[in-house]
């Protein structure tokens, strides 16, 4: 064996698609297989990547795609819709060896938001953008871009209709936080993270939950990990959950599940519901939910599993 070979460290590749009220029972047969399906999709396409020798950045980016072009996952095509009926969407991007980031929040025709996430981070002097200066900045990259209609789907539509029916609040309406994301590391010892929303049905007033805000709802940092989550928004904000991870493994030498389940346990304290999908350099990778239960996928060279229910291991 080369000394290149010994030096590779082993790949790995976990993703989410939402936390939530995630029940057998609230869960068609067809919907249970369809959206298994998606997650093996996503799984295929990271790993593909990364047992190709590719970087952990465009393992997460490839994985994220495929949840945002399937509309079982609230990102890209099946992006709830706000209170006005409009779709809002949010992404972000981070490598676990230089830290550079890029998100954009609030924008709506470009069909991969994550693509434009990454856009901001290596295309532009700055990490986030919103909104229409999102939107131009998006444009003018030359990225894939959609009409309004390509986001419709007859569920997200009745997720509206219910809220407004019934006056929920967009923390009710679903019980379920359909945001997707990735973390990976590389066989050179590298990590990155990526996250992609549509945020919560009915938000109004330009709301902007976690995924897109670095530090939140995602981040990477070689010397420790990299997180994606999913949930309340505005408790992984306040908890500063992805950052706050990686802080307690890098200062305080925890595991990546003992850090985790801590932040979340934390996050449950304040009201807030959600989990996170992790990966350290060292290899490790968990997934920390304090719901029912959570859409989720592992994959490495030994193989891959998904789970959507919290008793599946």
């Amino acid at each position: 064996m080369s000394t290149a070979a010994q030096a590779q460290t082993p790949w790995k590749l976990v993703i989410h698609g939402g936390a939530g009220v995630i029940e057998r029972e609230r869960i068609s047969k067809e919907q249970d297989s369809d959206i298994r399906a998606a997650l093996t999709r996503a799984l295929d396409a990271g790993s593909k990547v990364l047992a190709g020798g590719g970087e952990a950045i465009d393992a997460v980016e490839a994985a994220v795609k495929v949840l945002e072009d399937d509309p079982h996952f609230n990102a890209g095509k099946g992006a709830v819709y706000t209170y006005e009926g409009k779709n809002e969407l949010d992404a972000a991007i981070m490598r676990g060896d230089t830290r550079a980031a890029g998100a954009v929040a609030g924008i709506n025709g470009t069909r991969n938001p994550i693509e434009a996430a990454r856009a901001v981070m290596e295309k532009s002097p700055h990490v986030m953008l919103i909104g229409e200066g999102a939107n131009i900045f998006s444009r003018e990259q030359g990225l894939t871009q959609v009409t309004p209609d390509y986001y419709e789907t007859p569920e997200r539509k009745r997720q509206l209709e219910e809220l407004k029916a019934n006056k929920l609040s967009w923390f009710d309406v679903d019980m379920k936080y359909g945001t997707v994301g990735a973390v990976a590391l590389d066989a050179k010892g590298h990590v990155a993270a990526a996250t992609s929303t549509g945020g919560v049905t009915g938000k109004r007033w330009g709301r902007v939950g976690d995924a897109p805000i670095i530090g939140a709802g995602t981040y990477a940092d070689d010397r420790a990990c990299a997180v994606s989550a999913t949930g309340a928004g505005e408790y992984f904000i306040r908890a500063g959950v992805a950052h706050e991870i990686c802080a307690r493994m890098r200062l305080k030498g925890e595991s990546a599940k003992a850090a985790a389940d801590a932040v979340i346990a934390d996050v449950g304290q304040l009201g807030g519901t959600g989990g996170v999908i992790v990966v350290s350099p060292k290899g490790e990778t968990i997934y920390s939910f304090n719901t029912p239960g959570m859409y989720r996928g592992m994959a490495s060279a030994d193989g891959k599993s998904v789970g959507i229910y919290g008793d599946e291991k």
